[in-house]
């Protein structure tokens, strides 16, 4: 199970109720099983487990015991973390332009400069669309000639007026309702694109050539155009089949692969994807792609055996490289769950994978979601959320996270915290082990915001109430209100409380 916990400066002294020794620490944690069970003096419609305080029903409460000090101590602020599993997810009606097609791609750039990529479908046919004739039109936060479109809601820009190439078109908006074409992106060739990338004013644009092969790359300086950029050809010789592939740049900006590996599996009658992720990194996206540990691997037991399965578009797109269309895997037993066509964001350094998950057991495809608190590290299986082969992808904007899909109802959250979460710190100013003054009840809960310079790496401000206005004393006691304002699936779950102490 992947937890976030919060980094402690000193060990804590005693346990709760207890006086602290003349050692003073810096900092009141409960973020164990063992410090909730020892630390909590009354609790209704909470459980303890596994370290979190999990709601049973849409309410709770939870009183900790007192945590007393030999000296009168300065309280600075309580912060509270939640179990980081993110089924905050709400369905919303389909994202973005109603004429982009296949698998969405997805760019946030920053505050109202929100971007969406796909194959462009043109209107239907009929006396309607033959009747259209375009008309000027402006657009607030658009300083550029727009024109009307048969579209609701969306305007071509000069560069979205180009001629098509049969590959993806860029979309931009700045409310995620209004949204201006400016054209292609990439070229026929590169109609298989599957993820995108930004740094340093640049996008990194991969996609599969052939289908479901080797990941490329087109590096554009330039989204409004019209004109893709420059295509850089292969960016990693994978040596296994899949691809399918998500990117993401690190906090210290190196670009990490994430791509299907179908050598446990035949993909064929699995969605065409894989129980086995492999990852690669490079240090700027274009070539020099190193292969690192799988951050997924749910294979099952290899039987010895190999089989062989055929795929419809390696020779026809690329005969020069594939001389062939069939390929072998390691058959496995028993039957394996598949994920694939990855998509990643990182919020506060968690980060997220979200995929096709087509589970072993059933027909019903949707969008599965991993959690890791390093990118290096082996990622935790942690939900799924929809119906349908998704080929998702996931962007921060307007202050909260939006997850696209190919089919036709997405999905919206606010973030990983659910609400609602109220508080209250008491302290107790004359050691007589009671409280005399208690804060105002007050609701917290995390804030999210760009990071400058990264599109899937996004700030984390933490759940927390300042305690400046609190006077000093020899004890503390915190109480806690849950209150799950949610239809969905998700529940406010506690994995920390931490309150923090002057120096």
């Amino acid at each position: 199970m992947m937890r976030r916990r919060i980094l402690t400066c000193t060990l804590l002294a005693a346990l709760a109720g207890s006086t602290a020794s003349a050692d003073q620490p810096q900092q009141w944690d409960i973020d164990s099983q063992q410090q909730w069970q020892q630390q909590t003096a009354a609790s209704e419609g909470l459980e303890l487990q596994e370290g979190l305080a999990r709601p049973t029903g849409k309410q709770a409460t939870w009183t900790s015991k007192l945590r007393r000090f030999d000296a009168k101590r300065s309280a600075a602020e309580i912060v509270l973390s939640q179990w980081d599993q993110w089924n905050n997810w709400e369905p919303t009606e389909n994202l973005g332009p109603v004429n982009l097609g296949d698998a969405p791609v997805m760019l946030s750039l920053g505050p109202d400069n929100y971007w969406m990529f796909g194959r462009y479908r043109s209107p239907r046919r009929g006396k309607q669309a033959a009747a259209f004739q375009p008309e000027p039109a402006e657009l607030e936060g658009f300083d550029m000639p727009l024109q009307t479109t048969p579209f609701q809601n969306q305007f071509d820009a000069p560069g979205g007026l180009k001629p098509r190439l049969g590959g993806y078109h860029a979309w931009q908006s700045k409310d995620m309702v209004n949204w201006v074409h400016h054209g292609p992106i990439t070229e026929k060739h590169a109609a298989w694109m599957t993820t995108a990338e930004y740094a340093d004013g640049k996008a990194y644009f991969y996609y599969d050539f052939p289908n479901d092969q080797d990941p490329h790359v087109y590096v554009d300086d330039n989204l409004f155009d019209g004109l893709p950029g420059e295509d850089k050809g292969m960016a990693y010789d994978d040596p296994s089949h899949g691809s399918d592939c998500g990117i993401i740049r690190d906090s210290e900006g190196r670009f990490h692969l994430i791509l299907e590996d179908w050598s446990p599996i035949n993909a064929r009658t699995h969605a065409w994807d894989s129980p086995l992720a492999a990852h690669a990194v490079s240090d700027n996206g274009i070539d020099g792609f190193k292969l690192l540990d799988p951050p997924v691997d749910h294979r099952t037991q290899p039987t010895g055996r190999t089989g062989t399965y055929t795929h419809p578009h390696w020779v026809k797109e690329n005969p020069e490289r594939f001389k062939t269309n069939v390929a072998e895997y390691q058959i496995h037993e028993p039957e394996q769950n598949a994920y694939g066509d990855w998509a990643a964001i990182a919020i506060g350094g968690q980060y997220y994978l979200f995929c096709d998950f087509d589970p072993a057991d059933s027909k019903q495809m949707s969008v599965g979601r991993f959690i890791s608190s390093d990118i290096n590290k082996p990622f935790q299986w942690c939900g799924h959320v929809g119906k349908g082969h998704p080929d998702p992808d996931v962007m921060f904007a307007k202050g909260q996270f939006y997850l696209a899909t190919q089919q036709d109802s997405d999905f919206v959250s606010p973030g990983p915290w659910v609400e609602s979460v109220r508080v209250r710190v008491g302290v107790d100013t004359d050691n007589d082990a009671a409280v005399d003054q208690w804060t105002e009840w007050q609701e917290v809960k995390e804030r999210y915001d760009h990071i400058p310079g990264f599109a899937k790496q996004i700030a984390r401000e933490p759940a927390r109430l300042g305690l400046d206005e609190l006077p000093a004393g020899y004890g503390f006691q915190v109480e806690v209100k849950i209150d799950d304002q949610t239809e969905n699936e998700s529940k406010p779950v506690l994995d920390a409380v931490t309150v923090k102490f002057e120096s």
